[in-house]
């Protein structure tokens, strides 16, 4: 698996939690080995139900406003 963000190595690893709102001590997902990033289901269920940021508008916008 690729990651998302960088493109590089994702591997396979359990996270520990404190206690989430299921009781679940731990959870399996994926971590970058090389940026660091993390997926697991619910991450991954979040960002499939929200758009995508507007990163490029906001930066032309911002830009206009310092000319």
């Amino acid at each position: 698996m690729d990651c998302p963000r960088c493109r590089g190595v994702m591997v396979q690893d359990v996270f520990e939690d404190m206690r989430d709102d299921t009781g679940a001590l731990s959870f399996k997902g994926w971590r970058c080995v090389t940026c660091g990033e993390i997926l697991d289901p619910v991450i991954a269920s979040n960002r499939e139900s929200r758009p995508s940021p507007l990163i490029g508008r906001a930066r032309k916008k911002f830009a206009t406003q310092l000319s």
